[in-house]
């Protein structure tokens, strides 16, 4: 059975996490997500290792096999916005080439666009994945959520699993051209309300707007991405005990009437 203290023999395997702006783009208890992530190296002899990188600073694209940037306030994100095209654009291309997984949530998954509109202002994105952003004279996309997903190397990867969380964004984004959604929308809103589609994905970066936190209510996706950033099969991940985030799971997935 795994040391869930986190103090028995680390594996030579190591996560390391960087975290993008967690001062200002931590809206959504996006902690949560890292807390998971953390949690459920160590409670398996798996090392992990987390660095932000916020305002005015750079990181080695070489370093992370995670880079993590979640959801913040309007003026908050226009600050984040510039910052990643100045410091950090070439970075996270260099590392998303090379195989890092680079997860988006919510203002997050905006910023890893094209662009996006505030106000009158278009601000640009770093382009990792192909999707724009607009804001229109509507109501917010506010409710709790549940999409379905099937992802490579998922041992469940021949049937659909379910991701629920919480949904609440202005802003309308639209896939490009060649761009696949994470999942498809059973109940709630999902990427405009209207394509039945909810988040991106290209291959290793992802985007979505579900947050509650996301990764507390869905630890089977948290060991995907584990997976993915240590390049193994979530097969070969020691199973832990999951009663408690099952019931989590199925809390939320009831919330959202699925």
């Amino acid at each position: 059975m795994p040391d869930q203290t986190g103090t028995g023999p680390v594996a030579a395997r190591v996560l390391r996490v960087c975290s993008l702006y967690p001062d200002l783009m931590n809206i959504y208890a996006d902690r949560g997500n890292l807390l998971v992530l953390e949690r459920r190296c160590l409670w398996r002899g798996l090392g992990f290792e987390l660095q932000a990188s916020g305002l005015g600073e750079s990181f080695d694209p070489e370093v992370p096999d995670l880079i993590y940037l979640g959801g913040g306030q309007d003026r908050d994100q226009r600050l984040c916005a510039e910052d990643l095209l100045e410091r950090k654009r070439d970075a996270l291309h260099a590392a998303a080439a090379r195989g890092a997984v680079v997860l988006g949530v919510c203002g997050g998954y905006q910023l890893l666009g094209n662009s996006y509109v505030l106000g009158e202002q278009r601000i640009p994105g770093v382009g990792l994945l192909n999707v724009d952003t607009v804001r229109e004279d509507a109501p917010r996309l506010i409710g709790n959520i549940a999409i379905e997903v099937s992802l490579d190397g998922d041992p469940a990867g021949a049937r659909s699993r379910v991701l629920a969380g919480f949904e609440n964004h202005g802003g309308r984004t639209r896939l490009g051209e060649g761009q696949h959604s994470l999942g498809r929308v059973l109940k709630g809103y999902g990427n405009d309300g209207v394509s039945g589609m909810e988040g991106a994905m290209r291959a290793n970066t992802i985007g979505t707007y579900l947050h509650g936190p996301l990764l507390p209510k869905n630890v089977w996706f948290a060991d995907w991405l584990i997976a993915r950033a240590l390049r193994m099969e979530p097969g070969e991940l020691s199973p832990l005990d999951d009663a408690l985030e099952q019931e989590a799971h199925m809390g939320a997935r009831r919330a959202a009437g699925v």
